[in-house]
């Protein structure tokens, strides 16, 4: 009788699908699987290779978040911690897009505040590997016309709560300052002169913090982003309270 050659397992299925160990650190070999890719941005190369991409990459940004969730889980429960959902795919969306190559060259995942809106439009925590360009960041990034209005409102209407948050001594160390595209002039209905003026010309309300790429290979990467993510903890619940 003929023998039947069993299928080579990635680490998801020889470990299961639930079953997601401590964070250990990325490999070097992700970094460098990146570099590849970006010359090498084809089915044709990509696919033969899958099975590293979710070695290197894919399972072990994962048991990242397992293991924030661990971390996190007690401090900031309305965020969602689950494995099997924070990673974003590593297939680009074409169809609306001048640029054709198929994959994108950075492997992304994000905690978001349990919600029913769509992603993109929920507060989030992310987390950003690319080959020079590491880093953490979270807020709201694609506001809705809806949820810009009440932000700005908000910031009107009681700028010292506002300002308590981002005025604060570790969260100016630790982000330095609001980021994202602004308005460069008023907002239309606001006074030029208005004293919030700089934070109301804000379309989108985000921090971010860069690490090195050698930072990833060390268990201790998720003690350090959980210390980001509780420092702008307070950004993030003062977005949800007013914009979710």
């Amino acid at each position: 009788m003929p023998t039947v050659k069993s299928a080579k397992l990635s680490p998801l299925d020889e470990l299961g699908a639930d079953f997601f160990p401590p964070f250990t650190g990325f490999p070097k070999e992700g970094l460098v699987f990146l570099q590849k890719l970006k010359k090498n941005n084809r089915r044709d190369w990509f696919q033969p290779r899958k099975d590293q991409f979710d070695t290197l990459l894919k399972f072990p940004m994962q048991c990242l978040v397992a293991t924030l969730g661990e971390k996190l889980r007690r401090d900031a429960p309305e965020f969602s911690y689950d494995p099997k959902k924070a990673l974003f795919r590593i297939y680009r969306d074409t169809r609306f897009s001048k640029l054709k190559i198929p994959y994108k060259t950075n492997v992304g995942a994000s905690l978001d505040v349990k919600s029913d809106k769509p992603r993109g439009e929920q507060i989030s925590f992310y987390m950003h590997i690319e080959p020079e360009g590491v880093f953490a960041g979270g807020g709201l990034y694609m506001l809705t016309p809806d949820q810009l209005k009440a932000v700005r409102a908000s910031i009107i209407g009681d700028p010292e709560t506002y300002l308590e948050v981002v005025e604060d001594a570790a969260f100016k160390k630790m982000f330095k300052r609001i980021e994202g595209e602004k308005l460069k002039t008023a907002p239309k209905g606001i006074a030029k002169d208005h004293p919030m003026l700089e934070h109301l010309q804000h379309k989108q309300f985000f921090v971010s913090k860069p690490f090195t790429d050698a930072a990833i290979h060390k268990a201790k990467f998720a003690d350090d982003l959980a210390h980001v993510f509780r420092t702008m903890l307070p950004l993030m619940r003062w977005l949800h309270h007013i914009a979710d």
